[in-house]
C-alpha cells in the first residue's frame, strides 16, 4: 500500500518560496492502478520524484508497504530505488546496446541475484508482457515504440517491487497500442499484486485506472475517484 500524508516540498524562487507540492494526501491500496492527472506545472514530476525518492520532500510522509520512505539516508533512499519502486517512463529509457532480455536482467544484477535466476525470471517476464521470444535477443532499436513499452514494463518488475511509478506510460504511444499498455499495467497491478501509481495528462486513460485523483497548482484538488 502506497500512503502519502501531508506532503510537501518547497523549491526557492529569487525571493519567494515556492511549494511545487502543498500538503498532498491520498493513499493507493495493494494491487490497485490509480492515475495522477494535471496540467504541465501542476506539480506532477515533482510529486513523482518524490513517491520515487528521486528528491526529499520538505514535510510530510510517504509510507509503502509499511516503510516510511521519505525521511531515510541516502543509503536507505538507495536500497528503497532498488528492492521497492520499479519506474516506467514515456521515452522508455532502455539502455541500447543491450537486448531485451539484458535490459530486464539489468536491474537484479545490481540486486545481487545470480546469473541463472535473473535470466529465468526475465524470460518469465518477457513471457508475461507479450514479447515473443523471437524478440527477447533484439536490441531497442529493432522493436517497436509498443514492444519497447513492454519491455520497460517487465524491467520495471524484475525486482518484485511493491511500487510501479509510471510518467507518461502510452505519450509516445498511439492510441491502439497505448490501450494495450495500459490493460497489460491493469493487469499486472492484480497479477503481481503490485501497487501501480501513473502520471498523465490523458483522461481517457485516467478514466480507466482503479483511482484518479486531480492534482492543480501542487494541490489536489478534489479527492480520490474510485471506478465499479
Amino acid at each position: 500500500m502506497l500512503k502519502v500524508t501531508n506532503l510537501v516540498k518547497t523549491f526557492r524562487s529569487g525571493d519567494a518560496d515556492v511549494k511545487a507540492v502543498n500538503k498532498v494526501s491520498f493513499t493507493v491500496p495493494e494491487g490497485k492502478f490509480a492515475s495522477i492527472i494535471g496540467k504541465s506545472g501542476s506539480g506532477k514530476s515533482t510529486l513523482l520524484s518524490l513517491l520515487g525518492a528521486l528528491d526529499k520532500p520538505t514535510d510530510g510522509q510517504i509510507e509503502v508497504d509499511g516503510q516510511v520512505i521519505s525521511q531515510g539516508s541516502d543509503a536507505q533512499l538507495i536500497r528503497y530505488r532498488r528492492s521497492k519502486i520499479g519506474f516506467v517512463f514515456q521515452s522508455y529509457n532502455l539502455v541500447p546496446n543491450l537486448t531485451a532480455l539484458e535490459n530486464v536482467m539489468l536491474p537484479m544484477e545490481f540486486a545481487g541475484v545470480a546469473k541463472a535466476e535473473r535470466k529465468d525470471r526475465a524470460v518469465k517476464l518477457l513471457n508475461q508482457v507479450g514479447l515473443s521470444a523471437d524478440k527477447h535477443g533484439r536490441k531497442p532499436g529493432r522493436l517497436s515504440g509498443g514492444e519497447q513499452q513492454r519491455v520497460a514494463i517487465a524491467r520495471a518488475l524484475a525486482n518484485r517491487p511493491k511500487l510501479i511509478l509510471a510518467d507518461e506510460p502510452t505519450g509516445n504511444l498511439d492510441s491502439q497500442t497505448g490501450k494495450m499498455i495500459f490493460d497489460l499495467l491493469h493487469e499486472l497491478a492484480k497479477t503481481e499484486k503490485t501497487t501501480i501509481v501513473a502520471v498523465t495528462h490523458d483522461l481517457s486513460i485516467a478514466g480507466k485506472t482503479d483511482l484518479s485523483f486531480r492534482l492543480q497548482d501542487g494541490k489536489m484538488t478534489d479527492g480520490a475517484r474510485t471506478l465499479a
